[in-house]
């Protein structure tokens, strides 16, 4: 373990100045301050400082943590000229890129072996906020790619993988916690909050997760529903502290279903008078049913008259 240990304080110093060179470049790039790259820089002449000192004293979790919130600080600030720019036409690299990034701290913990779980050495703050950075910038570039017809029509196997991407993150996310368990043993002052976590929703950006896989699963099947079906990773399980992936084919349809039901659910209960729009989803729901009341019709030829498909077919 102390071996694994050196090993994460070296690597994460190795990350640490190839970060800090990138953020100089963006500085540059930029022309001004950026409170964002300020900051990135700041944890990371900290982290320098820590892992100049007794690699063996040093602990893996400190330092694995300050590097982790200046890639997000870091990569923050380049998401924000993405989208500001709404994504240009060469931006996959960059969002590769970033998903690269924010994908690192992870990796690090698996590559070492450190703990059986890596919300031991990262936390489950931080996971969240890396699986949410990466899905929320996999649904805007989705977004934008959604809104360039022709392109759909010659590359919408990218825009499949770019979704699956974006959900099996998003749902990641949702996944990284326990739901409180009710009982007699657990007293809330507040019943709607305490229904809350017991769905596994610890704050808005886990509701806004929920909407966002929702509305991608609308996205797969409303553009790529013609392609043949391929295997991804993807956990459509409640929520839990352990994510265990496993290859199964992804349904947006079921998924997207499933996802937005409960959004809807809690947005409309525990959350009624915070008034949460459920317009969208509730419409997205909508468009779940009618392609499925239209697969249950294709099934029976026989019955099929053309005069009388789904109006969702025109969309």
């Amino acid at each position: 373990m102390a071996a694994a240990g050196s090993s994460v304080v070296k690597r994460v110093e190795e990350l640490g100045d190839l970060a800090q060179a990138h953020i100089q470049q963006l500085s540059e790039a930029a022309g001004e301050d950026d409170h964002f790259l300020i900051r990135a820089s700041a944890a990371l002449e900290k982290l320098k400082l820590l892992c100049g000192e007794d690699k063996e004293c040093s602990n893996p979790s400190n330092l694995l943590e300050l590097y982790t919130q200046a890639i997000l600080d870091m990569t923050y600030f380049e998401e924000n000229k993405l989208v500001d720019e709404d994504f240009p036409e060469d931006s996959s690299q960059k969002v590769k890129e970033l998903i690269g990034f924010l994908s690192e701290p992870e990796i690090l913990v698996k590559e070492n072996n450190m703990h059986p779980k890596h919300s031991d050495l990262l936390g489950d703050e931080l996971l969240e906020c890396l699986s949410w950075r990466r899905g929320a910038l996999l649904y805007m570039y989705c977004h934008s790619l959604t809104k360039r017809r022709e392109w759909l029509t010659r590359k919408s196997s990218f825009l499949k993988k770019y979704l699956v991407d974006g959900i099996s993150y998003l749902l990641q996310m949702l996944n990284y916690r326990c739901p409180i368990q009710l009982n007699e043993g657990v007293s809330f002052q507040d019943l709607d909050t305490a229904k809350l976590l017991s769905e596994g929703i610890f704050s808005d950006i886990h509701l806004l997760a929920m909407m966002y896989s929702g509305e991608m699963c609308y996205w797969g099947l409303k553009h790529c529903a013609d392609q043949q079906p391929e295997n991804h990773e993807v956990d459509t399980g409640v929520s839990g502290a352990s994510y265990t992936t496993h290859e199964e084919t992804l349904d947006f349809r079921e998924v997207g279903e499933k996802i937005l039901k409960k959004y809807v659910s809690v947005c409309e209960g525990p959350l009624k008078e915070q008034e949460w729009n459920t317009t969208n989803a509730k419409q997205i729901l909508n468009f779940f049913q009618q392609h499925t009341n239209y697969l249950i019709i294709l099934q029976k030829p026989s019955t099929l008259n053309s005069s009388r498909l789904p109006h969702f077919l025109g969309c």
